[in-house]
């Protein structure tokens, strides 16, 4: 068996052509190839399938039952095959629990740290509290200078009301002879009187002495006696000088908060004992809106200003209305002056009513009219408590939507309770660490001064913080904070965080597969994650990589180029070996733009617009540093900078969210701003992203463009449906009549193995084609409807010629690159990529309005150069029509094609959120402060 090389015979997954590959071990190996052309086939379906499949068999029956059964893949044999662990894009943590510390373990490392060498502080008034040893205070006491007189206290009462007579009488019977109360020194055989409405500080006096080398022992004695009175405090008080305040617990003595030995558990918010009681550690609540419930304050409630499920005014006798005139007539406004209009109490009182202040409300029906009085409990009020008290999930979710999440208001976010908040290394407290950017983390670890013994303690686990904080950084993403949500995290970024996490682990001899790690960065960070790449590969990994990146595959061992085009014209191996291979590879279209003899032209002359600006006031949301950006309609825009640097809160959260609301009429809340001027000119925004085009196979292409209702529409056009009376319908395999009802419509059968995995198969009765056999004798041209869906769009061009409608349609998904999929392709088994140009195809067959703005967020994520090529030629068609593309874009080839260039940064994270220059691309080129300017230069 070959221990150099792993040899791949005969894979046949999807649209793979029966290949033979063998790859070299413990070297980074990329896979690139058109998109579609199968790479992921290969990496994913087949290599990575089996490695994990054999890995799982190698278990004990009882942990595999657990972990299920893996499929095997469709290929003769794999050699050479070490345990695979796959590093792809999809597996993002939804849960609010989950953040960047935790998915990392740097934040399990923290909780050690703090638990270790914290110091805890009183949570009221900041006091460091520490916990002394008899021993310990004898030590102190005696480091006083000779001949210092003291009195050894027992503080039995500190700050309470009452005559305390219960405590002075406990104080004779044991002996004691003296006692200090509220600072006077009273002898305890005469009638102490205190004042019972007053607060009180009462001390035993147990001992006085004066201080020499031989009081040790009685010393020691008196201040146990002392501690015993109180519960572990004691009071030294020595004349003409401070007093000293010694403690056996961890307790304020001003306050009584006192805190058990520390353990790491009291610093994870996902454990009872450490989590803040009100929000149970997620550090926000879901809060009634008040912006989403007035979301147009230039409308009056009487044009349904107040948009919230049963609170529009209604044109009847609603309960709403009744109690809008109430409110209206018992505070003095009108319900026909705008929202903007009224003053900031009367719309207290409409969102949180009267606070049991009587109005009055007419109520009127069929039988007349009536009057009575009742407080109005407010549409905010309503809603929370309707959201409380109801059980329908449905209802839930609907009131949900007019909620966002606060801050706690008990630990504002920080999640843990106030005793642990006050736990502090280096002077600040673990809440206040994770809050930091990976740099300042790293530079706050590196200059952190312990005393010895801390040292001691620490230095393990500072030596796995800082290595883990330093991966982190290797892989550019050093802008991040530990607190951040893993759920807001994109695909590029949770990809990187759990590579870093695979260095730390320093495994050997494992086969690793990643699907495109440089997605979402920027060319200036490529250098950091290729490093990291050889880094795992020096360990004696083996990687394989897909990757369109040029970076990645000039740094690679050996590439393999998967082609030679895509869907059913590739799944072959084109040519396989060194970067100078590939490029003197005839077949290879990776070859051709490898070496310059493709390439992606810049454009002749750039759009100045139509004159009309898109501007954003104020835009503060995360990192962004209150800025004012515009946007030139009817021009390609690219938004760029590095990672971190604000493109995306700028864009999707701001923009598009604000842009939604106001021109769908939707309830969504937009991140920090002040206004946006110039939405009048926009009559639709559309969001273009690689997210699937439907969840299940019955979703096609066909059904997603729409071109399937017309391809129904001509079959049931013939001669044969005519006769046989079927509509349009019958040709469905979503509803009954035409489909195969054995499997409903779907061309396979799910067969249930319990303690195997489930088994599709092709149903009997149809053999597959998901129709009856009477809808399948109808014939267009010699084809039945089953034929149709399994053309490819090329195909079905040709075939369509003469029906324009559908040939429309499909010549748009030909012309963003998808001639190669077959019409009726199950959107399960199509990429990212393809997704997005199905959708892409979508809107370019549509009728154009010229109003309209297509948002893009990195739309060349798993696109091969040949593809960016046709993706630049769509966009520049739309913006062609009249219409604003605006794109958030690292790759270079289509930003240098773009009209205009809004680049944010200088930094990510705090150190971004500024804007760095704007203009064409030859303008940002003259920015030295750009780092996109900077690459781009040897472009243009």
């Amino acid at each position: 068996m070959s221990k150099d090389k792993i040899i791949i015979r005969g894979a046949r997954e999807h649209n793979l052509k029966n290949v033979d590959l063998e790859i070299p071990r413990d070297k980074l190996v990329v896979f690139t190839g058109l998109s579609g052309s199968g790479k992921s086939s290969l990496a994913f379906d087949t290599i990575y399938a089996d490695g994990q499949r054999r890995y799982v068999e190698s278990l004990s029956s009882y942990a595999r039952m657990f972990l299920g059964q893996m499929e095997k893949p469709d290929v003769d044999s794999i050699e050479g095959l070490s345990p695979a662990i796959s590093i792809d894009q999809k597996t993002t943590s939804k849960n609010p629990r989950s953040t960047v510390g935790t998915v990392t373990e740097i934040y399990d490392y923290l909780r050690l740290l703090y638990a270790r060498i914290g110091r805890p502080h009183c949570p009221v008034c900041g006091r460091e509290i520490s916990q002394q040893t008899i021993d310990q205070m004898v030590d102190k006491v005696l480091a006083l200078p000779e001949g210092s007189k003291i009195q050894i206290l027992a503080p039995v009462v500190r700050a309470r009301k009452g005559e305390h007579q219960k405590e002075f009488d406990s104080a004779r019977r044991s002996g004691f002879v003296r006692v200090r109360a509220d600072g006077s020194i009273y002898d305890l055989s005469e009638q102490i009187k205190l004042d019972k409405n007053k607060k009180h500080d009462v001390e035993i006096v147990v001992d006085r002495l004066v201080v020499r080398e031989d009081i040790k022992s009685r010393l020691a004695d008196s201040l146990e006696t002392a501690v015993s009175l109180t519960g572990g405090l004691v009071i030294v008080d020595v004349q003409d000088s401070e007093e000293l305040l010694f403690s056996q617990n961890y307790a304020c003595p001003d306050h009584g908060i006192s805190i058990e030995e520390l353990a790491p558990r009291m610093f994870s918010f996902n454990n009872p004992i450490g989590a803040c009681e009100k929000c149970t550690g997620l550090g926000t609540f879901l809060k009634v809106d008040p912006d989403l419930i007035l979301p147009n304050k230039h409308l009056t409630i009487r044009e349904g200003a107040v948009r919230a499920n049963g609170w529009y005014y209604g044109d009847g006798g609603t309960i709403a209305q009744m109690y809008y005139d109430g409110l209206a007539k018992h505070y003095g406004f009108s319900l026909d002056v705008p929202i903007s209009q009224l003053t900031q109490d009367q719309i207290d009182k409409i969102l949180y009513g009267t606070n049991g202040e009587a109005i009055e409300i007419t109520r009127k029906n069929e039988y007349g009219e009536g009057t009575y009085r009742a407080p109005f409990e407010g549409v905010v009020n309503n809603l929370e408590r309707r959201f409380r008290e109801t059980q329908s999930s449905f209802v839930k979710d609907e009131l949900q939507g007019y909620m966002s999440s606060v801050d706690c208001p008990e630990c504002h976010g920080d999640r843990l309770k106030p005793e642990y908040l006050a736990v502090t290394v280096g002077g600040i407290n673990i809440s206040q660490f994770t809050r930091m950017s990976v740099t300042d983390a790293l530079a706050f670890v590196n200059s952190l001064s312990l005393s010895g013994r801390e040292e001691m303690i620490a230095a393990q686990i500072l030596k796995e913080i800082r290595e883990r904080l330093g991966f982190l950084q290797s892989v550019g993403l050093e802008y991040l904070t530990l607190a951040r949500s893993a759920s807001t995290l994109s695909g590029g970024e949770s990809q990187r965080i759990r590579l870093a996490t695979q260095i730390g682990s320093s495994l050997m001899g494992v086969l690793y597969i990643l699907d495109e790690p440089s997605i979402g960065l920027h060319q200036r960070d490529n250098d950091k994650l290729i490093a990291t790449l050889k880094r795992l590969r020096d360990l004696g990994n083996t990687l394989i990589v897909v990757e369109h990146d040029e970076d990645t595959m000039y740094a690679a061992d050996y590439i393999v180029d998967i082609g030679p085009a895509a869907g059913v014209h590739g799944g072959e191996v084109v040519c396989a070996g060194t970067i100078d291979e590939i490029k003197a590879c005839e077949q290879s279209i990776t070859g051709r733009y490898l070496s310059g003899k493709a390439k992606i032209e810049v454009p002749k002359k750039r759009r100045k617009g139509n004159g009309r600006l898109l501007e954003i006031k104020g835009a503060r949301h995360n990192n962004l540093k209150n800025i004012d950006v515009s946007i030139p309609l009817g021009t390609f825009t690219c938004v760029t900078g590095v990672s971190g640097s604000g493109k995306s809160s700028l864009v999707n959260e701001i923009l598009y969210k604000k842009l939604w609301a106001t021109l769908e009429k939707s309830r969504i809340k937009s991140g920090a701003h002040d206004a946006i001027i110039g939405m009048e000119y926009l009559d639709k925004v559309i969001d273009i992203d690689q997210s699937p085009i439907g969840r299940t196979p019955r979703s096609n292409p066909a059904t997603y463009t729409g071109v399937f209702t017309d391809i129904r529409e001509v079959m049931a056009q013939t001669n044969d449906a005519k006769m046989r009376g079927f509509s349009s319908s019958r040709f469905s395999f979503n509803v009954k009549g035409g489909r195969c009802e054995a499997c409903e419509g779907d061309g396979i059968i799910k067969i249930e193995m319990h303690f195997l995995p489930d088994i599709y198969v092709p149903c009997e009765v149809c053999k597959g084609k998901r129709y009856n056999r009477e809808t399948l004798e109808v014939k267009f041209k010699g084809k039945s409807i089953y034929d149709i869906l399994e053309m490819t769009v090329d195909e079905g061009v040709e075939f369509f010629a003469n029906i324009p409608k559908v040939a429309r349609k499909l010549e748009t998904l030909q012309s963003v690159g998808l001639g190669y999929i077959k019409i009726g392709q199950p959107a399960t088994t199509l990429s990212g990529g393809e997704a997005q140009r199905v959708k892409l195809a979508t809107e370019l067959s549509k009728r154009s309005t010229g109003r309209t703005i297509y948002i893009l967020d990195e739309p060349t994520t798993g696109l091969h150069a040949a593809d960016v090529h046709k993706l630049i030629d769509v966009l520049q068609m739309l913006v062609e029509s009249g219409n604003t593309v605006l794109v958030i874009e690292h790759n270079l080839d289509v930003i240098k094609t773009a009209d205009y260039i809004i680049d944010l940064g200088p930094e990510g994270g705090d150190k971004g959120g500024e804007i760095v220059a704007t203009g064409t691309p030859e303008e940002v080129v003259k920015c030295k402060k750009s780092y996109t300017g900077q690459y781009l230069k040897k472009l243009l």
